[in-house]
């Protein structure tokens, strides 16, 4: 089994400005294709060990803690934490490892920072594999327009409140469990994992929230909000990259709803649906999870 190191990658800034930095787990040789995984909230790189094992001995895999989590660069500013800011610290990244990337495995805020970049920026990565991380296209129609789903994400808002990070610190986490308990009891969730879990909120909590802060996507709070009238330009939208999405079908916050009408966004598309798996799968299905990025791989790559 190839070991994971830890090695951090110092990133170019405006004169003037601190250099920012991502703390990455690494795994596999130097010189094999790059595998780049990025997590979403409120997890951080280590959620990804298992399938760094699995494809180290074939792929060069890097993991990075997205800015704001855990010792990666960690702005104050919400504004930082736009997804431009955030994109090119991934761009930056590839390019210094080795563009293109075989492929991008992505989750979550991780998967919304990856659809951006595989819309924009297509030439830093040959496949694109989503996990639970709906088209920011198809969202922000749900979000606008569906109550169903304005219900669901309802927890964006709270996660937006200015201070909120002392609420969700306090005795012992005890409202940040629940983002995992709530669906189906996360069995998964062993000791162990619970306190990587610890360590990484321990850090810090407010990087991570100002994903939410700095989003325009959230389920509007007035008529007047900005997301009403939000529209996003084609070049933010359309991905040429082949692309597969995984996607739990028992996630109560992104149901498999928000999949309807993604074939009008991705030229190349397969979409695997895991009726058994909910936001969770990399927990949950991590072997099922490998095998269908494992067929990814194998599919033709972009040029």
């Amino acid at each position: 089994m190839s070991e994971i190191t830890i090695k951090r990658y110092t990133l170019l800034a405006p004169p003037g400005q601190t250099a920012p930095w991502l703390d990455c787990r690494v795994c596999g040789p130097e010189g094999a294709p790059l595998l780049l995984f990025l997590h979403g909230f409120p997890e951080a790189a280590f959620v990804w060990d298992e399938l760094l094992h699995h494809f180290g001995d074939r792929y060069h895999c890097v993991a990075p803690n997205l800015r704001g989590y855990a010792s990666s660069f960690s702005p104050q500013d919400p504004a930082a934490y736009r997804a431009q800011s955030v994109a090119m610290d991934l761009v930056q990244l590839v390019q210094q490892i080795r563009a293109p990337a075989a492929a991008v495995v992505a989750h979550d805020w991780g998967g919304a920072i990856a659809w951006g970049l595989a819309a924009m920026l297509p030439q830093l990565m040959q496949r694109l594999v989503i996990l639970n991380s709906p088209h920011p296209a198809l969202f922000l129609q749900a979000l606008r327009d569906d109550p169903q789903q304005q219900q669901a994400s309802a927890y964006m808002n709270l996660l937006r409140q200015a201070g909120v990070e002392d609420r969700l610190q306090a005795d012992d986490f005890a409202m940040m469990w629940p983002f995992f308990e709530q669906f189906g009891g996360a069995p998964w969730l062993t000791p162990a994992l619970r306190q990587q879990y610890r360590e990484v909120w321990s850090a810090g909590l407010s990087g991570a929230l100002n994903y939410y802060r700095a989003s325009p996507l959230h389920p509007p709070e007035s008529p007047q909000d900005p997301v009403c009238t939000l529209t996003l330009p084609d070049n933010l939208t359309h991905v040429r990259v082949p692309t597969t999405v995984v996607w739990g079908e028992a996630d109560t916050a992104l149901p498999p709803s928000l999949l309807d009408g993604l074939d009008q966004y991705v030229s190349t598309l397969k979409v695997v649906r895991l009726p058994g798996a909910t936001h969770w799968l990399v927990h949950e299905m991590p072997e099922r999870v490998a095998r269908e990025i494992d067929a990814a791989l194998a599919e033709p790559a972009s040029t």
